[in-house]
């Protein structure tokens, strides 16, 4: 159960209520479509009272022991759920415990909208409705604010920023020459903006080149905690809607991610590389610059992409390969070895 020193619950709900948010649908005559719960919690650890889900196969066993009042699982797990317990059948658990955690315990917004007395802001700055900026923030000239949008303490937004409305900006990020859209959340000391690394190279001493080029952010972007996007060079650097970017990423100049891509933990992104639509990079991957990533390509954990890849394709390894041709080199590795 989420401490409640930190996480506010709405409530309980009952079983009619959380089957209309979950698009989930119980097959189950004897279940009382009245009766309440109070809380989301993991198979291992939920009560009578509490809801949980089972999307991956590895914990069946603890699907078969729980003690839940209530399971999201797939039809192809239905077989699996204790007698007691009632199962809602959805096909997409995790996604309908999401949405039922999400009922429970609502997005964050601040306790009230307001503009701390502590705050720097600049005159030509422009303020929308319901905006909450916090203690030592710094707003600079001529900065835009959409409306209902939200700056942590100590968040530095540079000059002529443009932010959307519904957004919220993390505690000690920094932001400059960019611009995004609405519903965008960058979280705690992430740095947007900042000169990409573009400089030539000199015996007598390397020359910067100037990085004229903006960051562009679409709608309903997550950007983590410590991530980096530089700006572009002359061309902007794009992040498309709806894509999330984890913790700890590292974004060169001129880059272009498409919408909805996925990017996970310690990715790094070489300049001028682009990414298409629906694209997943796995923790700890690198693209090397100038390349051109499809769309709904996957790319595995730790590998070193080098070229090209075409639309839908999954690579892994160092260099990056097609995962079939990948497992073949290692399946045939191990046999030399072996022998």
């Amino acid at each position: 159960m989420a401490d409640k020193r930190f996480f506010d619950n709405t409530g309980e709900k009952t079983l009619s209520e959380i089957l209309e948010v979950s698009g989930a649908h119980s097959d189950d005559t004897s279940a009382n479509t009245a009766a309440k719960f109070a809380d989301v919690a993991s198979l291992s650890e939920a009560d009578k009272s509490q809801i949980s889900f089972l999307d991956n196969a590895k914990y069946k066993d603890q699907l078969k022991d729980t003690k839940a009042g209530a399971v999201f699982v797939s039809k192809e797990m239905l077989s699996l759920v204790p007698e007691g317990v009632i199962a809602l059948i959805s096909q997409n658990p995790y996604k309908s415990y999401a949405l039922t955690a999400q009922a429970f315990y609502p997005k964050e917004a601040p306790k009230a909208s307001h503009i701390s007395e502590r705050a720097i802001i600049a005159k030509s700055a422009k303020i929308g409705d319901d905006v909450c900026i916090e203690a030592g923030a710094v707003i600079g000239e001529n900065v835009v604010i959409g409306d209902n949008s939200w700056v942590e303490a100590n968040a530095v937004i540079g000059r002529a920023v443009e932010i959307g409305q519904g957004c919220r900006i993390g505690a000690n990020t920094t932001i400059s020459h960019t611009i995004m859209g609405d519903y965008v959340r960058i979280y705690t000391g992430a740095c947007i903006g900042q000169d990409g690394f573009g400089f030539a190279i000199d015996p007598s001493g390397h020359v910067k080149v100037p990085q004229l080029g903006r960051v562009i952010i679409g709608t309903h972007c997550e950007i983590g905690a410590n991530t980096t996007i530089d700006r572009g060079a002359g061309p902007d650097t794009t992040i498309g809607d709806g894509a999330w970017i984890d913790n700890l990423v590292q974004i060169g100049h001129n880059v272009k991610i498409g919408r909805g891509c996925v990017i996970v933990a310690q990715v790094g992104i070489s300049g001028s590389s682009q990414i298409g639509d629906y694209t997943v990079v796995a923790g700890q991957a690198g693209i090397t610059g100038h390349l051109k990533i499809g769309s709904g390509v996957q790319i595995a954990a730790q590998s070193g992409v080098m070229r090209d890849i075409p639309d839908g394709e999954t690579y892994m390894g160092s260099p990056a390969k097609p995962i079939k041709e990948n497992m073949k080199q290692v399946a045939f590795l191990n046999k030399a070895v072996r022998k």
